[in-house]
């Protein structure tokens, strides 16, 4: 079945092309800081339970403001709100870059908060929505597989760009981690530039622009929002999914957050561990990739759900090991197994949410999505700062692990719901005869 799309409206094809490359600009400049963001708020003076904290303000920020901005994406248009977030992300790069006490990191995790509300969301779903205009009800899972895919090799690009920046070094008297800092706010320059140019939403009507369209879509964003809420209430397949989010979120803070302290702890310090972070997270978003592709290849097999179960299973389990590990190599090369069945679940986990979106709600869904993920974050994460100051780092993230793996079960409504329709389910056998 195929429909008419709106005037302006991109091809499948150049809304890929667009989707991928922003994909690519948006992700190549987080991996130059990715995994230093803790090292540098300790190296300036904070604390671990402080680094954590700022961390936190993030995700709280986020579960305020997530629904308010896809509802006003769903309805004004998802190209303003994602401009409005590239340049927010260069004033929050900004402010990290000159940080120095724990309040400057709050505004900076703040401002990051702002941009992660904004940014959730309106790439996806003006993909998504650019595809069902061709095709309606398509099935994206291949294309996100590859956005994982670009968006891993991204982050590792610029890990790789980072490492060998602060290898290099070539600012004296200041502290090895700013130079990628610098690079970071540059980039984030270009992405908005990108937005600018290649993103291409049809136009609204004559009578519908301006003021007065900006007006009449902040009077129905909260509509998108209520109607979105209720979706979550009435749907359980939906809601299951979303809590899902929860238990992957107490797992990111293992392999995310904790990761670069407890490399700090074994090689002796903040600038040695960001040295080798760089090439830590290249291959961590590597292997990202590489999961990404394999979900790809997996969920015609074996079944999206099925796909989805098994990584967050095994997703949990390598979190436990990086607690369990007591050496440096052990610890980068669970890491690296860990990160990629990050990769491996989370397009799946993606598809599943689309399945039970409209066009209507799909940024508000994600955003929902987004924002539980972001609040379990920010729960977590302070507790567990606090474990580790009480008993140990590798406490911390063994508790995190074990308790992330639970959340698998919550996909259990989906499968149900896959077995049903018989959508994303394994491809038959060919008969041999």
């Amino acid at each position: 079945m195929t429909a008419t799309p709106a005037r302006g409206a991109l091809s499948p094809r150049a809304a890929r092309r667009v989707f991928l490359t922003l994909t690519v600009t948006r992700w190549f400049p987080v991996g130059l800081v990715v995994g230093l963001i803790t090292l540098l708020a300790l190296q300036r003076g904070l604390t671990v339970a402080q680094a954590l904290t700022t961390s936190s303000v993030t995700g709280f920020v986020v579960f305020a403001l997530e629904l308010p901005t896809s509802g006003f994406a769903d309805v004004f248009g998802r190209k303003p709100v994602y401009v409005v977030a590239a340049l927010v992300n260069v004033a929050a790069a900004a402010v990290y870059l000159t940080a120095h006490s724990f309040w400057a990191f709050v505004l900076g995790a703040a401002l990051m908060g702002v941009f992660r509300a904004l940014d959730s969301g309106p790439l996806e779903a003006w993909y998504v929505d650019t595809v069902h205009a061709h095709d309606p009800g398509a099935d994206v899972d291949r294309a996100l597989s590859l956005q994982g895919m670009l968006l891993g090799a991204g982050i590792a690009g610029g890990a790789l760009v980072s490492g060998a920046l602060i290898w290099w070094h070539p600012l004296p008297g200041r502290p090895a981690l700013v130079l990628p800092y610098v690079v970071y706010v540059v980039l984030n320059v270009v992405h908005v530039a990108a937005v600018l140019l290649l993103l291409r939403e049809p136009r609204p009507s004559a009578e519908a622009t301006g003021v007065a369209r900006a007006w009449a879509s902040t009077k129905d964003a909260p509509v998108v929002v209520r109607d979105g809420l209720h979706l979550l209430r009435d749907n359980t397949v939906l809601r299951c999914i979303v809590l899902v989010e929860v238990f992957w979120s107490i797992a990111m803070v293992v392999f995310e957050t904790f990761q670069p302290i407890r490399l700090s702890e074994l090689v002796g310090g903040e600038s040695e561990a960001g040295a080798i972070m760089g090439p830590v997270a290249a291959a961590g978003w590597g292997v990202f990739a590489a999961g990404s592709a394999l979900a790809g290849l997996l969920a015609p097999r074996i079944g999206v759900t099925r796909t989805a179960m098994v990584s967050r299973v095994l997703n949990g389990t390598g979190a436990v090991v990086m607690g369990l590990v007591a050496g440096p190599l052990a610890l980068i090369a669970a890491y690296l197994v860990t990160y990629g069945l990050h990769g491996t679940a989370g397009p799946m986990h993606s598809t599943l949410l689309h399945r039970e979106a409209q066009a209507r709600n799909r940024a508000t869904v994600l955003s929902i999505n987004s924002m539980v993920a972001f609040a379990a974050f920010s729960v977590a994460a302070p507790a567990l700062g606090v474990l580790a100051g009480a008993v140990s780092t590798q406490a911390a993230m063994v508790s995190a692990g074990a308790v992330s793996i639970l959340g698998a079960a919550f996909y259990v409504p989906a499968l149900r719901r896959e077995r049903e329709d018989g959508v994303g389910m394994p491809l038959p056998t060919a008969d041999p005869a």
